[in-house]
């Protein structure tokens, strides 16, 4: 009999988050008092577990958890949470021990924390840290939100220019004041200028008797504190930087370095944004809110899509004679609207995409809307057949499946176009087309079909 190999077995847990069990585990130690037993695990987690865990509770739960573990909680648990659990944490905990756990972060993580909070609060932390830390974050702090100036991390590692490999070898080994991580060393003249960059690999593998100008980067590519984060994100997509440095205006002086790890949260939040304005919710994506706040956060926009609602429904009120006749057209009338809307929702969320990647160029953005007005045209061709047959057999007359066939085709042609166009246009008004598209392509869509289908069915079946 021959030897078989063992087969391989792999176990989900193994993989699975240590949040999930410990969750309900102490769940059931708060139920029962015995929470403290749980220590060891709990304050051990990782931050990021820890703050999963946090916002998995319940608040009454979490509130429990913050009075009993608080100030034994890692530091950077402050910057895996956010929204109502933050505040949860934050009104947990006294001020002194918060200005600690801030001044153990990296001054762009200090920055983040801070800038998330009411000004009387970030009064009181900034006053209770040491004058570095404080000086570091009233400095970024002055910059606009969302500019690179807040983004950027004040930790960074410089040598002078004529050093060689060897001295720098020797520096990052001796000086204890370095950034925990950092992947490129900055060559800087006498007036701190960068005029140079080298990764730790390659300094690693030169000898060490070859000047560090020999291996740097000189081609270095400068940014300045006051650009946009999402420019500075799409040119590091766009170039493949793993860092970046950030320079005075005025004299070239380097003042801070953005890394890549902060582009990547960059990215999330202006994904997430993009997405919550594309269905008129702006910044609100925190589900551990209250449904009363929810709740008010979002009626301005329901009202919004009330008035556009109502524009339709004035369109409607123009064929009322006209229903009252053909009762098969109200039956019919959401299919028109409803797919031109479909169809211009799928060309709105690729158009807005492209402007958030800077892919629509003027020469770019013209092929793209005849594109997706052939798109509209070759679906719309399709489904006004299949609108014909299936209306025609419904209600066993002709004429309202060519009524309806035809709409069907205008509408997905002007869903296509609309849904490159709206954006596009907004954009070039300086307008976020991801915060205001939706809204306006609804509107045309529904007031177009709903004007095609009863004004044919007004002219030809009346």
């Amino acid at each position: 009999m021959s030897e078989q190999s063992p087969a391989l077995s792999f176990s989900n847990e193994a993989t699975a988050s240590p949040v999930e069990n410990l969750l309900q585990r102490i769940v059931a130690s708060i139920r029962t008092g015995t929470l403290d037993a749980l220590h060891d695990e709990i304050v051990t987690l990782h931050p990021a577990d820890l703050g999963d865990l946090l916002e998995g509770l319940s608040r009454d739960e979490r509130s429990t958890v913050l009075r009993t573990f608080g100030e034994e909680l890692a530091a950077e648990v402050l910057i895996e949470v956010e929204g109502v659990v933050l505040e949860d944490v934050l009104e947990h905990l006294d001020d002194q021990v918060i200005a600690d756990n801030i001044d153990e972060l990296n001054s762009d993580d200090a920055i983040d924390l801070l800038e998330d909070l009411d000004e009387e609060a970030k009064q009181k932390i900034l006053a209770s840290l040491p004058a570095a830390k404080r000086w570091a974050a009233e400095d970024a702090l002055r910059y606009p939100e969302s500019s690179t100036g807040r983004l950027m991390a004040r930790e960074f590692v410089t040598v002078p220019a004529d050093w060689n490999v060897g001295q720098t070898i020797d520096f990052l080994r001796a000086e204890p004041d370095l950034p925990d991580d950092f992947y490129d060393i900055y060559l800087v003249d006498e007036a701190y200028r960068p005029i140079g960059s080298v990764s730790v690999s390659h300094v690693l593998r030169t000898r060490r008797q070859e000047p560090l100008a020999g291996v740097a980067n000189g081609d270095l590519r400068l940014f300045s504190p006051m650009l946009d984060q999402e420019e500075l994100a799409h040119t590091f997509r766009q170039y493949g930087f793993s860092s970046a440095p950030v320079t005075d205006e005025e004299n070239g002086r380097l003042l801070g370095v953005v890394t890549l790890d902060d582009i990547v949260h960059v990215i999330d939040e202006e994904a997430e944004d993009d997405l919550m304005r594309l269905v008129g919710l702006g910044k609100e994506s925190d589900i551990n809110r209250s449904s009363l706040q929810t709740a008010r956060n979002r009626f301005i926009w329901l009202t919004v899509n009330l008035a556009t609602a109502v524009l339709a429904s004035m369109v409607i009120s123009l064929f009322q004679g006209t229903i009252q006749e053909i009762v098969a057209l109200a039956v019919l009338m959401p299919i028109v609207a409803s797919m031109g809307g479909n169809a211009g929702t799928q060309t709105l969320a690729v158009a807005v995409r492209a402007l958030a990647m800077k892919d629509l160029r003027a020469r770019k953005a013209v092929q793209f809307i005849t594109r997706e007005a052939l798109v509209g045209l070759f679906n719309g061709v399709g489904f006004a057949v299949i609108a014909f047959v299936f209306s025609a057999l419904w209600f066993q007359d002709l004429r309202l499946g060519v009524v309806i066939g035809i709409a069907m085709l205008v509408n997905l042609v002007v869903a296509g176009i609309s849904g490159t166009l709206v954006p596009i246009i907004l954009d070039r008004l300086k307008v976020d087309p991801a915060n205001a598209s939706a809204v306006f392509l609804t509107t045309i869509t529904d007031v177009v079909g709903f004007l095609v289908f009863l004004g044919l069915a007004a002219a030809f079946l009346v």
